[in-house]
């Protein structure tokens, strides 16, 4: 093990629950000597790992120096960045795979011996742009960031072509693509039953417009069902969600399951829908994990008009699109399911389950690395 290159997979988030960076764990701990530096505990396979404190927040708290546009104060000054300074080796790594824009510039100063790729899970400058407040005052951090420091990586990646093209336009950065697509799972087409069970599971967030689900099921047939997962993430308008579910009896709110079990899960039922409003630039162009776990559980989708969603709906035969974003648009598709145009999407989705799994995409990330490292990898794979 000593011989092979050293590579860090540095995140700010939780790692044994994020499952794009899992796949990077997964994909590289046996070709390289990996360590991870994220909050909590090691992931499995990796060689040494850095614990960040759970409080260690990643993103900027400092209002005056947002105000005053110190940005070079505001990013030292974030507690995940300190965190990470006091724990992680300078100049010991060959290769840093750094998980979103606010490790980057962390990333770049640790002085790896071989180069550093950047995996962006979002466009960072308009993740939030539905906000006031961050437009005016962590936006112009965002871009500062990008504009100073996307330049210094070896290769970028992110998670679908709307976001890819991007940075290219605003930031001249070549990025490639990796789709957050679930690893690869056997699995079979189950019939549908004589209830058509709907899943959606999203983080509790008011932008996402989560109410016009239940709009959507107000006066339901009764062969019909929606199972709703939401996360906690503003906890008043999930309690807002569930008083006005409590009136509809065809939708039921579930616990979260394990990610190991998601797929599992998702299988149950006949139809996802990812049914994402396009409040913001990211969501206009999002491409989320649910959409491919869906496929993998040989399930049925229904995709709003999102430009990345829908091209892969059409190409592979998957699920519906509806018309536009309201309520009623969602009504009138969920309303038209049949069980024969179920059936023929779930037998769609497992005849694309293998061109459409991470196994699929994570090659992306290989050989970027590999390029960096200067083909010592390919020459071991050969």
């Amino acid at each position: 093990m000593t011989d092979l290159p050293s590579l860090l997979i540095l995140t700010f988030s939780p790692i044994r629950s994020d499952p794009r960076v899992l796949k990077q764990v997964e994909l590289f701990k046996d070709k390289y000597r990996v360590s991870t530096c994220a909050y909590g505990a090691a992931p499995d396979g990796v060689a040494e790992h850095f614990a960040l404190p759970e409080d260690s927040r990643g993103w900027p708290a400092d209002k005056i120096g947002l105000v005053s546009r110190q940005y070079a104060k505001v990013y030292e000054g974030l507690p995940a960045v300190q965190s990470a300074r006091a724990v992680l080796p300078k100049g010991r790594f060959d290769v840093i795979l750094a998980n979103d824009l606010n490790t980057l510039p962390l990333a770049l100063d640790l002085d790896a011996r071989l180069g550093v790729h950047a995996d962006l899970h979002e466009f960072a400058p308009r993740e939030k742009e539905d906000n006031l407040k961050w437009r005016l005052f962590i936006a112009p951090f965002m871009r500062w960031l990008c504009s100073r420091y996307l330049a210094g990586a070896s290769s970028v990646t992110s998670v679908s072509q709307g976001i890819a093209d991007e940075y290219f336009k605003d930031y001249g950065t070549p990025t490639g693509v990796v789709t957050n697509a679930a690893p690869y799972a056997e699995g079979a087409v189950r019939p549908v039953g004589e209830r058509v069970r709907l899943i959606h599971s999203a983080a509790g967030q008011r932008y996402r417009k989560l109410e016009n689900f239940i709009e959507a099921m107000k006066d339901a047939p009764d062969w019909l069902s929606l199972d709703m997962i939401v996360m906690p993430n503003e906890p008043d308008y999930v309690a807002e969600l569930k008083a006005k579910a409590a009136s509809v009896p065809s939708i039921t709110f579930r616990d979260p399951v394990p990610y190991k079990q998601l797929v599992a899960t998702l299988s149950e039922y006949d139809v996802s829908v990812v049914f994402l409003p396009p409040t913001n630039f990211n969501l206009k162009n999002a491409l989320p994990n649910k959409f491919f776990e869906a496929i993998q559980a040989r399930i049925g989708l229904i995709v709003g008009p999102s430009p990345a969603m829908v091209g892969l709906v059409r190409e592979y035969g998957l699920g519906a699109i509806t018309e536009d974003f309201s309520a009623e648009s969602l009504r009138k598709t969920l309303w038209s399911l049949t069980p024969e145009t179920i059936g023929a999407w779930k037998h769609a989705a497992d005849a694309a389950a293998k061109a459409l799994s991470a196994e699929s995409q994570v090659v992306v990330w290989q050989e970027a690395i590999a390029r960096i490292v200067g083909g010592r990898e390919a020459s071991r794979t050969a």
